[in-house]
Order: structure tokens, then C-alpha cells, then sequence
């Protein structure tokens, strides 16, 4: 059994079989144990636009982390997310923190989204992440436009923009891995 926290309950996590689903109106910052967990921490309070987000609550974001360093399992959320620094996690190729935790970058398109979606896992207690799918070529970006200022990237050429629906969905199999992640946690 795992807990699946913040998640969206229309995802694919409510689905699955031996997940304990906590979204918002369950208030997965009251999770207390005992199973590892898979956290999904709302981003919009912790990304690049982050002064654009009114409706998210930025407390789930460090609350989920010491969920995931008490419980084992792991924390999905965008590359270069502030959450990071904020909560002292290690990035990409950096030593253990002090809870054992580290962080991998991936693409989730590789599990079957649109876009390329590049995503920091947290992972506590996880020795083993497998290897990645093979490479796959996203059909949709997220993010930028095909005009655009500043340091923006364009959308390339026969790429479509991906809606914000599309934007926050999980893919299922990239749900399914995390969950395996986390059930294979041990802290």
C-alpha cells in the first residue's frame, strides 16, 4: 500500500490498486503515515510564474516534502521548481541530503505525455529507479509561444501548444512508475 498525495482526483492515481488517494478536499497535508508516498505538491506557488498563481496553497509544498522524508517514496515536480532551494533538496547529480534524498531528472514524455515536461523526482528511500523508456518525440509544447519576447523559448515549427489540461496531466504509466517508486521505499 502507498499514499498518493495532492493528487488530481479525475488522474490516474484513484484507479489504481493499493493507493490510498489523498486530494484536496481529503487535505493531504493532514497525512500522517504509514505508508510511503507519491506527492504531487500543487507548483504554480514555486515556478517562473509563480506571481500569476492565487489558487494554489504554497504551505503543501514544503508540508509534502517532510511527508516524503518521514514516509519514504517520492515527489514529483517541474524542473528548476523553487521548492527545491525553499526546502533544501538536493538537484540533479547532487550528494544525499541528510534524509538520504535525491533527485533525477526525466521527461515525461517518455511515459507517454504530449509534451516533453521535464520533471525533478525527490526520492527517499529508493535505491533503484530502473531505466527510463526509450526516448519519444513530444507532439506539444508547454510554455512559450510562437511570438514571443525575452527569453521565452518559440514553439517549434509543426508542434502543437498543449492546453493546460494537457499541461498537468499524468500520464499513466508515469503515475504507475512512481508508484512502484514508492513501493519500493524503505527508510
Amino acid at each position: 500500500m502507498i499514499a498518493a498525495l495532492y493528487i488530481d482526483p479525475r488522474g490516474p492515481y484513484p484507479r489504481m490498486p493499493d493507493v490510498d488517494c489523498w486530494d484536496e478536499r481529503r487535505d493531504a497535508r493532514k497525512y500522517e503515515g504509514p505508508y510511503p508516498v507519491v506527492a504531487h505538491p500543487p507548483c504554480g506557488p514555486w515556478g517562473k510564474l509563480r506571481h500569476l498563481c492565487t489558487k494554489q496553497d504554497s504551505s503543501c509544498g514544503p508540508v509534502a516534502v517532510d511527508q516524503v522524508r518521514e514516509f519514504g517514496g517520492v515527489l514529483e515536480h517541474p524542473a528548476h521548481s523553487r521548492l527545491f532551494v525553499e526546502c533544501g533538496m538536493p538537484r540533479p547529480g547532487e550528494l544525499p541530503d541528510p534524509w538520504g534524498g535525491v533527485t533525477i531528472e526525466v521527461e515525461q514524455v517518455r511515459w507517454g505525455h504530449v509534451a516533453r515536461k521535464r520533471s525533478w523526482i525527490y526520492l527517499v528511500g529508493v535505491r533503484d529507479v530502473g531505466a527510463d523508456p526509450p526516448p519519444r518525440e513530444p507532439t506539444h509544447w508547454i510554455g512559450g509561444g510562437r511570438h514571443h519576447t525575452g527569453a521565452r523559448t518559440p514553439v517549434p515549427i509543426g508542434i502543437r501548444c498543449a492546453s493546460s489540461e494537457q499541461s498537468r496531466r499524468t500520464p499513466q504509466a508515469f503515475a504507475e512508475w512512481l508508484a512502484s517508486l514508492a513501493r519500493s521505499a524503505r527508510v
